[in-house]
């Protein structure tokens, strides 16, 4: 473990999230709403929380966005809800505050919390979902964030069921693209299929709450599969099996010793992981996956900013296993 104090800050649409990892312990502090009027707005509102947090021997800072980076320069080059598409956030960052500072996809620093204890790597190869209001997804391969050449990893946007009966559409339709997993298993989806069931079945659930005039979610769904409803319970186990062929994907392909399911959907608990891990498994080539433990996420809402913390403590180690003698550059 790096000596030292770590910060990582979490930025989501609605709130910002900070923690700190000093010698091995994480401490968490109340989140703030996120400054969105402009990018000027929430970096000032960044390093305005550094500076709250950083005490006397902070080392480095880590940032955790629903974005995509280019992790070599630490720039926004995509992102949603949040006024900082093409900003150089880490470079703009480290000028001001003085310390070193990573920028990191907020679904790759809630895999490394899940695949880490203390900061320290427990689970050398992980797989995290993130099934939220859309889908992330983070890897941790041989101990390590995989990134990719420049950002990685999209897992959200592969292809679970795309009709290709004539070839690939001509016009594939804009991000979420009709067949990826985002759009079939993510919050909108389960908020669809709750909809969509409560028109279907009027005497249900949903139906009656529909009838009364309540806007129905994919909240009002889980609630009724816990009481029982049998229609709810469907418009579960749909998404579940939906989120089954996703993991199905990621285990042909990595073979990890665990699958993790994060982010608000998965509160659904085990009325979306049964279905899930069900289909995965039906799904899985013989003989791959044979360890691969598949889980709901230990963290819960607090992954992505204890994830940031470790991402923090370990670009910095690496980054001084590099350079021994020297300080590290902000």
């Amino acid at each position: 473990m790096s000596d030292g104090r770590f910060i990582g800050v979490d930025v989501g649409g609605t709130k910002v999230a900070t923690a700190v990892l000093d010698d091995g312990r994480f401490e968490t502090f109340e989140p703030v709403a996120t400054a969105t009027g402009s990018s000027d707005e929430l970096v000032a509102q960044l390093l305005s929380q550094i500076a709250e947090h950083r005490g006397a021997d902070a080392r480095a800072v880590a940032v955790g966005l629903p974005s995509i980076i280019d992790n070599a320069s630490g720039r926004v080059r995509h992102t949603v809800n949040l006024p900082l598409s093409d900003v150089p956030l880490r470079s703009l960052l480290a000028e001001r505050c003085g310390l070193p500072v990573f920028v990191e996809n907020d679904a790759s620093c809630a895999a490394l919390a899940e695949a880490s204890v203390a900061g320290q790597i427990v689970c050398e190869n992980l797989v995290m979902f993130t099934i939220g209001t859309g889908v992330g997804g983070g890897l941790v391969l041989n101990g390590k964030l995989y990134r990719g050449a420049t950002s990685a990893a999209e897992l959200g946007h592969t292809m679970i069921g795309l009709d290709l009966a004539h070839g690939s559409p001509a016009d594939p339709g804009a991000f979420p693209q009709a067949g990826s997993l985002e759009r079939l298993a993510s919050g909108r989806a389960l908020d669809r299929l709750a909809l969509e069931s409560a028109r279907e079945h009027k005497k249900s659930f949903l139906g009656r709450r529909l009838a009364a005039g309540d806007e129905i979610t994919g909240h009002d769904a889980v609630e009724g599969a816990r009481e029982g409803d049998v229609h709810c319970q469907h418009v579960l186990r749909v998404l579940g099996e939906r989120l089954g062929i996703g993991i199905a994907n990621a285990i042909n392909t990595f073979d990890p010793d665990e699958v993790v399911i994060g982010g608000g959907v998965s509160l659904a608990g085990d009325l979306l992981l049964k279905p899930a891990e069900r289909t995965a498994r039906n799904h899985t080539v013989p003989g791959a996956g044979l360890s691969t433990k598949i889980r709901l996420a230990q963290h819960g809402p607090q992954a992505g900013v204890l994830g940031a913390a470790t991402v923090a403590a370990q670009e910095w180690a690496l980054a001084r296993a590099r350079s021994p003698r020297e300080e590290i550059a902000p």
